[in-house]
């Protein structure tokens, strides 16, 4: 297994915590391509921000978890999407904080590690530490080294 990605956002739509381990895999046809791996005639797409990475991201769950509930009502949860290339893990705590996974396509559901980051990452290092703030307005994200280490362990453990 493979993780490319994993974010954080609490209920204000705010990125509290990202990191990334290995870019996505890009599409590549059967067309010639140029030596810097475009096919002939593309342009360099223009990298996003790890920002607009965040919030395309954040936008993607919102629209799927939306239509979830519209089609399926309010008793059916979003849980995961694949594409070609990567798959999307999707976690919500009652709390409303939001926590995805952004795998290779051979991963099975990883609802049960994401619940696990948050009860024995999360809850003990973040919410359990005094000096974190309950709040994250504008963007001020989860700072704490012992929760970063736990994440690096806990992935590369999966791997």
């Amino acid at each position: 297994m493979v993780v490319y990605s994993f974010y954080i956002f609490d209920r204000h739509a705010e990125c509290i915590y990202k990191k990334k381990w290995t870019p996505r895999p890009s599409s590549t046809g059967s067309k010639v391509q140029q030596p810097n791996g475009l096919p002939d005639g593309t342009q360099q797409p223009k990298a996003l921000s790890a920002e607009d990475d965040a919030k395309l991201v954040f936008g993607t769950i919102f629209s799927l978890r939306n239509m979830v509930r519209k089609l399926g009502g309010q008793d059916n949860n979003f849980i995961s999407y694949r594409t070609g290339h990567y798959k999307l893990h999707y976690y919500e705590t009652p709390t409303s904080l939001k926590f995805v996974m952004v795998t290779d396509t051979r991963t099975n559901n990883l609802r049960i590690v994401l619940h696990q980051i948050y009860v024995s990452l999360y809850v003990e290092y973040v919410v359990k530490n005094p000096l974190s703030p309950i709040e994250h307005p504008g963007g001020i994200g989860v700072n704490c080294e012992m929760f970063e280490l736990g994440v690096e362990q806990f992935v590369v453990r999966l791997s």
